[in-house]
């Protein structure tokens, strides 16, 4: 085991030990803090924000419906599913010439839901 010292600054009982330790066990790896950041950063956009809320609510829609429920171009609207459903955050059907998106499964959708269950929760208790 690696020996832990106290920072700078630390005041009181000072580092604990066996809670650094196990907080080092249980890490993501390099990689896995990348891609949770990366996925952080692609919600980070507001445009991709009401487009994943669109999707959220109406289950599937092409490029038109998008752009027109969120006020957005559909050059904007083409550029952000392109990112998402490079990020596997969105998929589409095929039907004509047509393309319908939708959200990739339900884990896209809880961490919508979650989300903003969060923010409601945040602004009440303020």
């Amino acid at each position: 085991m690696a020996m832990v010292r106290a920072l700078d600054g630390c005041v009181g009982e000072g580092v604990h030990p066996e809670k650094v330790q196990l907080v080092r066990e249980q890490a993501p790896s390099e990689q896995e803090v990348g891609r949770v950041s990366a996925l952080f950063k692609l919600l980070g956009d507001p445009t991709r924000v009401r487009l994943l809320h669109a999707l959220l609510e109406a289950g599937e829609l092409c490029v038109c419906d998008l752009a027109a429920a969120t006020d957005t171009t559909e050059t904007t609207v083409s550029q952000a599913l392109r990112l998402m459903r490079t990020a596997g955050i969105v998929s589409g059907r095929r039907e004509g010439r047509n393309v319908f998106y939708r959200l990739s499964d339900a884990h896209v959708r809880l961490l919508l839901d979650v989300t903003r269950e969060h923010v409601a929760h945040a602004e009440t208790a303020r």
